[in-house]
């Protein structure tokens, strides 16, 4: 079999180079053509859990109070809010925004009902709804109910007066939302039972619209928050403007994405180009890799483009990723030509071709298989985002490995041999002072082994998941102002909603006796069947408002209690009795009603809603704790059921995904270091060989997040992938060592000397790709994502303490426990 296969490897690649190349220069022009359907998706859905209970409990209530698929703009004038010139701009930036089709409607202070500028009674209220622009209204009156009104304040209008906002609401768009809703449907059932074959078509279907319509729909987004920034631009001479909001978070990460796939392909070429030149100093070895990574780069878009997967936030630096790892298996093969080119200094360039190729397939072969083991391994994180780039990634390295053993070597096969030049650089220098310092201090290196080990351990106990989203992004960028200034002044970013329902056996009662009711039917209304919308009730409402309200890390807190607080003064300001609340409920303007009761209460009255905000800012606030702690208030101090409270919004789905990386980091890590023990078994035919190879890369995962754990840097939907990664790519080193280790140790059975042999060899070519991993690695930093940067800095930190520990640690422990033996047959 095994001559089978290399005389069809001669015939096809090597006798035939130019075939080859037609070859791949076809399959490239193919995929090429797919690029144009290459496509980015940084919704919100990208960066949320798959089946989370509390992913379809918000999309609930969120259809039943309205969306929060809105922009938030505040508004700092120059002069006073309430001047005339101010109200002016701001009714003139008002109209503007309203003109934008998708725009539904704009709340601002010059909008919202005015129920004390001057006082008006509910006859009032019913002819005619005052606001700012109101004839009659009281522009001072005015300014004082804004900033003082609990529904106003801190909301609409800063404590200090000197800023305001505007809520700028699309429309809802029905076709979105039912494609969803379908596909979400078909995909819930699949979990639980095998589909039908025309359940599975309609899936397919849906899912393909789904995916074409929420791109198209994306695109829209992203020209509506340029016209709208096109406007602000407009008013920017009057007053400080910023812009904040999901959909132009969403906007704004597409252009961070699109930055990085743009600066990090260009960067990692040239940057890699460079290191090449300085390496080889020969031209063809900076053309054929380069060469080699790029075509990598472009049919692996192509199939993208063609599958129409879509890359992430978290995906956007595949590219790069594989860049580095392409060039990294050239590397390999670069070296082992020019060593085989300086023992047989006369060889013909087939010769020289060939055995580079077959010395180093296996190798090669197992060091991808292992690497997209380790980026396979992330399907287990149940995070999309993270699912999806463990695919790219493991597709992307078939692609590499191919490439790598098809047009390198039939370029190379086209070429003459070439100039040899001398072994005697700098890395020679370094890999030889490597081994005789491990000669001579081998204890004291697995000592400080030993130690750093143990620091790690203790480093990653101290890690967590806790971190702001606001710290994903750069203080420079628009994300991080308009989040912190509408922390600062606006009562806070992060939505959290507090649901509370009525008490389960209040709807097992079949009948109400109106003798047993608080009034009469005919009277009461909505208050005689609703179990909140009474009087009796206002008070636990308001006793759970201030509740909610005093906690450190909420700010503003919207529910009932705040609307009846307001309301109350139509009722002269005497306390409300159900006779009057049913009066109201009947009586209030329909604009009125949308905006002070219909967001905090269910059309039945039995369904509660505190709108709360989180301050995001706040470096104190530890997510689950306050969760866990409103929960157990409610439940404890209010006497509500568990049953009756449930927490949501998107604090609690951010939440859900932090929470799940502590047991995505377990699963990825057990799964990629399970699977890898097998394929070292496999490879060397020795369980002593794989748990000695196991060793290194097991301490470069633990000093990597040991180190996060020490600078307290918290795990998210990037770092969550480091430490798989960083073993997947550490093992090449390690699987490469070894295996030239052995063949070095066949010629005499020395260990020392086999040690100094494969240093003087292999690790000259584990020192170039390390090097041009961490180079590559180390240019994300120019990203605006916080969390790429954290990721190009620590994994390529990963890669140089996975380079020590396998030039130091490995064959330290390969001599000291000899699992080769004397006689040359592998320890069992």
């Amino acid at each position: 079999m095994k001559d089978t296969l290399q005389n069809l490897y001669d015939r096809l690649v090597l006798d035939r180079p130019k075939l080859t190349l037609l070859m791949v220069l076809l399959a490239t022009l193919l995929f090429a053509s797919f690029i144009p359907d290459f496509k980015l998706d940084i919704s919100a859905d990208s960066l949320v859990l798959e089946q989370d209970e509390d992913l379809h409990y918000y999309r609930a209530i969120r259809a039943r109070y309205g969306s929060d698929d809105y922009l938030i703009i505040t508004y700092s004038p120059k002069g006073g809010l309430f001047e005339a010139q101010t109200l002016d701009d701001l009714r003139r930036l008002r109209d503007a925004l309203l003109k934008i089709e998708r725009v539904e409607s704009v709340l601002s202070i010059l909008d919202v009902p005015l129920l004390e500028s001057p006082p008006i009674g509910l006859q009032e209220l019913q002819r005619q709804t005052p606001t700012l622009d109101s004839e009659g209204v009281d522009r001072q009156l005015a300014a004082v109910e804004l900033q003082q009104s609990p529904l106003y304040r801190n909301r609409l209008v800063g404590e200090e007066g000197d800023t305001t906002a505007l809520q700028v609401n699309f429309k809802r768009d029905e076709t979105y939302l039912r494609l969803r809703s379908e596909r979400d449907a078909l995909r819930e059932r699949e979990l639980e039972q095998p589909l039908s074959q025309h359940q599975s078509e309609q899936l397919t279907q849906l899912t393909d619209q789904f995916k074409r319509y929420s791109s198209e729909l994306m695109v829209q987004e992203e020209v509506d928050i340029a016209q709208i920034r096109e406007i602000l631009d407009q008013h920017r001479n009057r007053a400080e403007l910023h812009l904040g909001g999901l959909p132009m978070i969403v906007a704004d990460m597409m252009e961070f994405v699109r930055h990085d796939l743009r600066v990090f392909g260009v960067g990692v070429i040239v940057i890699l180009a460079m290191l090449l030149t300085i390496a080889f100093r020969q031209p063809r070895w900076v053309f054929l890799p380069i060469t080699t990574a790029l075509v990598a780069c472009v049919i692996t878009v192509g199939l993208l483009g063609l599958y129409e997967w879509r890359i992430t936030i978290v995906s956007s630096n595949f590219i790069t990723l594989l860049l580095i790892f392409s060039l990294s298996l050239t590397i390999h093969l670069v070296v082992r030509y020019r060593e085989l080119q300086m023992l047989h200094p006369d060889a013909e360039q087939r010769y020289l071709v060939r055995e580079t190729v077959y010395s180093k397939v296996l190798p090669s072969f197992y060091t991808v298989i292992t690497t997209m083991v380790a980026f396979g391994s992330l399907v287990v994180s149940g995070i999309r985002p993270v699912i999806d780039f463990g695919w790219i990634m493991v597709i992307g390295l078939g692609v590499a490995f191919l490439l790598a053993f098809t047009l390198f070597p039939a370029v190379l096969m086209l070429m003459r041999p070439g100039e040899r030049r001398k072994r005697h650089d700098i890395t020679a220098h370094i890999t030889d002072f490597t081994a005789h310092v491990i000669e001579n201090h081998s204890t004291t290196v697995l000592l400080v082994t030993l130690v750093g080990a143990i620091v790690s351990a203790v480093g990653i106990t101290r890690l967590t998941v806790d971190n702001r989203f606001i710290d994903y992004f750069k203080q420079e960028t628009e994300i991080f102002q308009g989040m912190y200034l509408v922390d600062q002044k606006l009562g806070g970013t992060t939505p959290l909603d507090v649901v509370i329902e009525a008490p389960s056996d209040f709807f097992e009662e079949e009948e109400l006796d109106p003798e047993d009711q608080y009034i009469p039917q005919g009277e009461a209304g909505i208050t005689a069947t609703s179990y909140w919308f009474n009087s009796y009730a206002l008070d636990e409402i308001e006793a759970i408002h201030a509740y909610l309200d005093g906690i450190n890390e909420t700010g503003k807190v919207l529910s009932l209690s705040t609307s009846m607080s307001v309301l109350k003064q139509l009722n002269q300001g005497r306390p409300l009795d159900d006779y009057f609340m049913s009066i109201l409920y009947k009586r209030l303007p329909e604009d009125v009603k949308a905006s002070m009761v219909s967001p905090y209460i269910s059309e039945d009255g039995n369904q509660l809603r505190f709108a709360v905000r989180v301050y995001e800012s706040d470096v104190a606030m530890v997510r689950q704790a306050l969760l866990d702690k409103i929960h157990r208030d409610l439940t404890t101090h209010f006497g509500l059921a568990d049953e009756q409270v449930r927490l949501s919004g998107m604090m609690v789905l951010f939440n859900n995904m932090l929470q799940s990386l502590f047991k995505s980091q377990v699963l990825t890590l057990g799964a990629v270091f399970l699977a890898i023990m097998v394929m070292f078994a496999v490879l060397f035919r020795s369980i002593r060989i794989a748990l000695i190879a196991i060793i290194p890369n097991l301490f470069a995962a633990s000093v990597v997040l040991g180190l996060m754990g020490w600078l307290g840097v918290p795990l998210d939907i990037m770092t969550i992938t480091i430490a798989a990664i960083s073993v997947g790519i550490g093992v090449d080193d390690t699987i490469h060592y070894v295996h030239r280790y052995g063949e070095e140790l066949q010629k005499d059975w020395d260990y020392k000397e086999a040690l100094f042999r494969s240093h003087n060899s292999i690790g000259r070519a584990m020192y170039f790709t390390t090097v041009t991993i961490t180079v590559g690695f180390s240019i994300l930093v120019l990203s605006s994502f916080v969390p790429t940067i954290y990721f190009g800095i620590l994994t390529a930190f990963a890669m140089v303490t996975a380079l020590t520990a396998n030039v130091t640690v490995l064959p330290i422990l390969l001599e000291k426990l000899k699992p080769y033996g004397e006689s040359g047959v592998p320890a069992k």
